[in-house]
């Protein structure tokens, strides 16, 4: 099996280290201080589970690699629509596409059924140029589970979790998904199919949702908004409104929302990949995690004050570090 790490961050490299440490022909594609220390020391991976190192191939030409069976994306979100040049050298005509999006995916209402089949998501899918560039028919959705950060450059510290969910968006058990299981779970990963992948969808988000921007405008982390009174009043405000959604679009999350706080809570002082971004002032991925849910609660018909008052406050968060 040969994989392309396309966006070789925390989740992206420690994909890759694993699916190498699998007998997997890994490819990542990273760039700058991070490329160079992963051809000079590999990836460095450390984890409570045990500290290993990766030394695949790392490029930041994907023309050096090829056409490969599949590309873990572990770009942003609001990169898709621009990463055509990078992805193009490494399809071919079965090439699976493995995204690792937080948030509601541009291939959400593809192959959905009911009323909704073939909907775009204009916050997500802007004038379709997402799918012009990671045709729907590529995608294998992944839900993350996982909490990684970079500690350096080439060096992944793995804080929990090993669960990476996939699921096909037509729902069937297919060859490619079975096949890419098997890899990970060689790698020491979780990597269960889903054929309801939806609901996995809307059970991550509903702490993305919330935690995500909550964290960049509190600069706070996980246990610190679970312990803090009123922001942990308005987490669980957004959660209530965000399974709304979820349920009108007939997908169940099955854990209380009490569960979710508390297993965020045990995740202790972890700084969100939002609030990451916005320390090192990056574009923060806010249109799949909020903008999306609040498109859609207008497409159903539900009512979410409070999601769309922490988005338009967010959204202005997320305006001023780009200009910055």
């Amino acid at each position: 099996m040969k994989v392309a790490v396309l966006g070789a961050g925390a989740i992206g490299a420690y994909v890759g280290a694993a699916l190498h440490r699998a007998g997997a022909d890994v490819h990542l594609v990273a760039r700058g201080p991070h490329l160079a220390a992963i051809r000079r020391d590999g990836v460095r991976v450390l984890s409570p589970r045990g500290d290993f190192t990766a030394r695949a191939h790392a490029t930041d030409d994907p023309r050096d690699i090829g056409p490969v069976d599949f590309v873990f994306l572990g770009l942003k979100a609001h990169s898709y629509a621009a990463c055509g040049p990078l992805i193009e050298p490494l399809l071919h005509g079965s090439t699976a596409v493995v995204a690792a999006q937080n948030g509601i995916p541009w291939w959400y209402f593809h192959r959905h059924g009911g009323p909704y089949d073939g909907l775009r998501v204009t916050s997500v899918d802007p004038d379709g140029a997402v799918s012009a560039v990671l045709a729907p028919e590529r995608a294998v959705g992944c839900v993350v589970y996982a909490a990684t950060e970079l500690e350096g450059p080439g060096v992944v510290r793995h804080v929990e979790g090993t669960r990476f969910s996939i699921g096909e968006p037509d729902r069937s058990v297919s060859a490619r998904c079975l096949a890419f299981s098997r890899a990970m779970r060689d790698g020491g990963l979780k990597c269960p199919v889903e054929p309801a992948l939806r609901n996995d969808i809307w059970l991550k988000l509903l702490g993305n949702i919330s935690f995500n921007p909550i964290s960049a405008l509190a600069r706070a982390t996980m246990r610190q908004m679970c312990l803090h009174g009123g922001t942990r009043q308005v987490i669980e405000t957004m959660m209530r409104e965000t399974l709304a959604v979820a349920g009108a679009l007939g997908c169940e999350v099955g854990v209380s929302i009490e569960r979710r706080l508390a297993g965020a809570e045990r995740v202790g002082d972890h700084r969100t990949s939002t609030l990451q971004d916005l320390e090192r002032g990056k574009p923060l991925e806010l249109d799949v995690l909020l903008a999306a849910v609040v498109e859609l609660a207008g497409i159903t018909g539900v009512e979410v004050p409070t999601l769309r008052t922490v988005h338009a406050i967010s959204d202005l968060l997320a305006l001023r570090t780009t200009a910055a």
